[in-house]
């Protein structure tokens, strides 16, 4: 997805927010580097359990493209590529965190619910 291709005009922030998170592995790609700092490619892709590599690739370059991520190429042999939060990535990781813990909330809810069923 390119700049070109987004939706807008927005509704309102919540809509303008979730475009440059939408797809399965956006919040995760932002998890992922927040909490382990620069990684490169195949890191990413080990942390990232089930994301095919079209995928992250693709995620990777609209997230750079919105300014979240940055990518810089060392000019190494073999290339070497790593991957970081710009300002703006860890910005939007701090506005994602209190749904991260609903989402905990939610897990522990779900697994209650769950094993009381099954009594």
């Amino acid at each position: 997805m390119t700049s070109s291709t987004r939706r807008g005009p927005y509704i309102c922030g919540i809509d303008a927010g979730m475009d440059v998170v939408s797809g399965k592995w956006k919040s995760l790609i932002l998890w992922e580097l927040d909490n382990y700092g620069t990684r490169r490619f195949g890191e990413l892709k080990r942390g990232l359990v089930g994301v095919s590599e079209k995928m992250l690739i693709q995620h990777l370059r609209e997230m750079e493209e919105d300014g979240l991520v940055h990518r810089e190429v060392y000019r190494e042999v073999p290339p070497r590529v790593e991957y970081s939060l710009t300002e703006h990535g860890r910005s939007l990781n701090d506005a994602l965190r209190p749904l991260g813990a609903w989402g905990t909330k939610r897990i522990k809810r779900l697994t209650t619910e769950k094993a009381s069923a099954s009594t």
